[in-house]
């Protein structure tokens, strides 16, 4: 699990009035200038988006802060698998600091390496090892793409996963895919691989649930996970949303579910989200499919455009959420002090094949 327990916060910090962490916040920013670094992922919570230094997804952010080469300390306000990427492509000695380590993700936390492991050797003894080739979105443990690396798999991320599974469907009979079945089921339906031919595997059933007929007719094996915050969307919504305003155009991320993404005009990532909103003309309207702190930040940066939810009563990711401006405060005055906390560190040999992995997928997507 990538969640760990977070003990609660010292006095002042609960206490603090949003004026004073800001102040405090801003005072160490300025003491430490390019020895530290404020990484904020898009979902983050606006006032800490507003304290950052750069926003955006995991891996643009993992990737920024190994170039900020006179950082000492990166803040990752973020999830616990982000900050691990961090770890795993920093340059030397640097201190990746994750402000509550509470912050884990649904997701990543479906897909324990362990089960996977098991899984995999379940699938060998039908197929044969060199059928199967692993691939791991990479909202996924550092021990996950560990065990993809030594296994001659590779990482995606939302962006590149359209090459990334074209080249894995490719060079082996079966794709095993981790942790989100929807990225995995909306990428294979997208090149063409047929319904039939893609299946779900359960971790607490024996050899997934299904029999060894179905096993060697699968084509893509997806993994039982998924992201809570995407599945709050559904096609009815969708359907009242045109039916109201048949001129809203509707926008989703790949980890909803396919009757979702079928039914939407666009889908792609948060970065294709967000650029394709910034980019369209003024007036248009938007339905998004993603979580809220970013669809509210689409719509204050877009004031020309209408900008709403899917789903009307969506909630934000609430482990995510678990970064505020107390525990930020704290994690940067626990750095001042020279007593940092919470220190994400990925230990040997998972942090060197960890970062093969993430490296073949920055090589090949380039490539590809």
């Amino acid at each position: 699990m990538s969640i760990t327990y977070q003990m609660p916060l010292p006095e002042p910090y609960p206490s603090l009035s949003i004026e004073e962490m800001k102040e405090r916040i801003q005072k160490i920013r300025i003491k430490f200038g390019k020895k530290l670094v404020i990484l904020a992922h898009h979902y983050q919570r606006p006032e800490i988006v507003e304290l950052s230094d750069i926003r955006g997804d995991s891996l643009q952010l993992a990737q920024y802060a190994a170039s900020q080469k006179d950082a000492d300390y990166i803040v990752f306000c973020g999830v616990h698998f982000m900050a691990e990427g961090s770890d795993i492509l920093k340059r030397g000695e640097q201190i990746i600091v994750l402000p509550d380590l509470g912050a884990g993700c649904d997701m990543a936390d479906m897909a324990d390496a362990d089960d996977v492991e098991e899984a995999f050797a379940q699938l060998i003894e039908i197929v044969g090892h060199d059928s199967i080739m692993p691939v791991t979105y990479i909202n996924s443990t550092a021990a996950l793409k560990a065990f993809v690396a030594q296994k001659g798999g590779i990482i995606c991320t939302s962006s590149n996963a359209h090459k990334i599974v074209d080249w894995a469907l490719k060079e082996r009979k079966i794709l095993f895919f981790y942790p989100d079945q929807h990225l995995g089921r909306n990428t294979a339906k997208q090149l063409g691989i047929p319904l039939e031919k893609i299946k779900i595997w359960n971790p607490k059933k024996p050899y997934g649930g299904l029999d060894k007929t179905e096993i060697k007719m699968t084509q893509v094996m997806l993994w039982q996970g998924c992201c809570p915050v995407h599945m709050m969307f559904s096609a009815k919504q969708i359907a009242t949303i045109r039916a109201k305003d048949p001129e809203y155009k509707i926008i989703a991320h790949p980890e909803c579910s396919m009757e979702v993404v079928d039914q939407a005009d666009f889908s792609g990532s948060t970065d294709f989200i967000v650029r394709t909103i910034a980019q369209s003309p003024k007036g248009s309207k938007w339905a998004v499919g993603t979580e809220l702190n970013l669809v509210n930040r689409i719509a204050k940066e877009n004031p020309d455009k209408s900008v709403v939810s899917i789903n009307p009563f969506m909630c934000l990711c609430g482990t995510m959420n678990r970064i505020d401006l107390p525990h930020l405060t704290w994690a940067l005055e626990e750095i001042e002090k020279g007593t940092p906390k919470n220190i994400i560190e990925v230990h040997e040999p998972v942090r060197s094949l960890a970062r093969q992995a993430l490296i073949r997928m920055l090589e090949m997507s380039v490539k590809l």
